[in-house]
């Protein structure tokens, strides 16, 4: 799934060991236009401090995200993960034509019939 959003807020990072060694998880909140609705959404950003590094409150980015939910204790729990994150693209004005010199004008060869030519074949 995929969404374009303004980054809202920065949340701090949680860090943590497990079975398999160091992680850190770190949320971000974007905000998006639904229609006529801005909202609000919480991803998660999974040992990636180098693409939350990168990120500006403020800023627009295209997120890539995988929803996921499961259960636990009878309870379900929602799970936003982000797998890619690009700058939004910005359309570049378009570049100014440069002045192009002026088209100069053929000569008239008829008005002096000397300088007609002959294309005819033999």
């Amino acid at each position: 799934m995929e969404f374009e959003g303004t980054v809202f807020r920065i949340m701090p990072v949680t860090k943590g060991t497990s079975a398999r060694g160091e992680w850190q998880r770190q949320d971000v909140v974007f905000e998006y236009a639904d229609g006529t609705y801005s909202r609000k959404i919480c991803v998660t950003f999974f040992n990636k401090p180098d693409d939350v590094a990168r990120l500006k409150e403020g800023a627009t980015y295209q997120v890539s995200v995988n929803v996921e939910s499961r259960e636990y204790n009878g309870r379900w729990y929602t799970d936003i993960r982000a797998w890619r994150l690009q700058p939004k693209q910005t359309e570049a004005p378009a570049a100014p034509m440069p002045d192009l010199p002026p088209i100069a004008e053929e000569p008239s060869y008829a008005s002096s019939p000397a300088a007609e030519v002959d294309d005819l074949p033999f």
